[in-house]
């Protein structure tokens, strides 16, 4: 039974989505021993998805998971998915491409009869409405960032750098950010120094006379959209970048503030724990940074996001996402 039509690449086949699991012996599941990559589309065409390739490879070569398929065949995977499912999409849908790479089954179960040996390659294709559901309305009004007790991961413990199934950490500290007043609250983690390091699934940014300023890459994970500001935006429009160490001093005393990920592009932070960031609205500098990544793609990001949510249907957003936990 496959409600939706849709299918999956499973292990070098396309399978109906509703078909298409892992065992409960696989290592993502007893470890989280996974990698991950999820991309967008604008105007159905994929946006940075070798670059998005490139750092999956990155995780799979440094925790040694055994993957005959190269990033060309993966890459050639990935759209023969899209040209599977693109029938089923709307016309102003875009396709959100999630690559999941696990080990596999553990040792002690190697002998468990009907089970896939080996790494699993999962890719998978869905609307992109599905994560942005909910978020127009933060394009006026901006995101309130709450710094949770929840610590960042340091690299020295376990490298953000490697997209990874392991976010428990990241989930505790949505589930903390929920518990304070307001709706449009987001978490935002500290490195173990103190220092701001990223949000739950997003790049931090703060705007100070002028001039956009993010943390090191060094305890985050360095995400293709914050890439993409860093080296094609802010060039494109003569805006200084600087990559340095910022505390919570920093944001409360800059001009604005923004979020980059990959569903959503950017988002702007007008708040910190309920405090405002300069005038408590959306700053310039991010609208002008929006404004010309739309240009670049030919989509209007924001729109295309409101008009989503204008035809929403039930309560999809008020779940848990990778974004936030609200609780009913």
């Amino acid at each position: 039974m496959n409600p939706s039509g849709r299918v999956v690449y499973f292990n070098g086949q396309l399978v109906p989505e509703a078909e298409a699991r892992i065992s409960i012996y696989d290592s993502a599941l007893m470890f989280g021993d996974m990698v991950f990559e999820m991309t967008r589309s604008f105007g159905k065409k994929q946006f940075k998805l070798r670059e998005h390739i490139d750092r999956l490879y990155a995780g799979i070569k440094i925790l040694r998971i055994p993957v005959a398929m190269t990033p060309e065949e993966m890459e050639k995977a990935v759209q023969a998915t899209i040209e599977a499912n693109d029938h089923l999409f709307a016309a102003d849908d875009e396709h959100r491409i999630m690559i999941d790479v696990s080990r596999g089954l553990l040792g002690i179960y190697q002998d468990v009869v009907g089970l896939q040996k080996g790494p699993n390659v999962i890719i998978a294709d869905f609307p992109l409405r599905w994560t942005v559901a909910g978020m127009g309305k933060l394009f006026d009004t901006g995101i309130n960032a709450v710094i949770t007790s929840q610590r960042a991961i340091p690299a020295s413990l376990l490298d953000p750098k490697i997209k990874n199934r392991s976010r428990i950490h990241y989930l505790m500290a949505n589930i903390e950010a929920s518990q304070i007043a307001g709706d449009n609250n987001w978490a935002l983690l500290l490195d173990p120094d103190g220092f701001i390091a990223e949000g739950t699934g997003d790049n931090f940014f703060i705007v100070k006379n002028g001039k956009v300023i993010t943390p090191e890459g060094r305890n985050i994970l360095r995400g293709i959209s914050r890439a993409y500001v860093i080296e094609e935006l802010c060039p494109q429009l003569g805006i200084p970048v600087v990559e340095t160490n910022i505390d919570a001093y920093d944001v409360q005393t800059a001009d604005e503030a923004f979020m980059t990920g990959t569903p959503f592009c950017m988002l702007p932070v007008t708040g910190l724990n309920g405090s405002a960031i300069g005038d408590g609205k959306v700053g310039g500098v991010f609208a002008k940074l929006l404004k010309q990544w739309g240009a670049n793609t030919g989509v209007d990001i924001e729109g295309q996001i409101k008009a989503w949510d204008a035809v929403r249907q039930g309560g999809a957003a008020d779940a848990p996402t990778p974004y936030r936990f609200k609780s009913k």
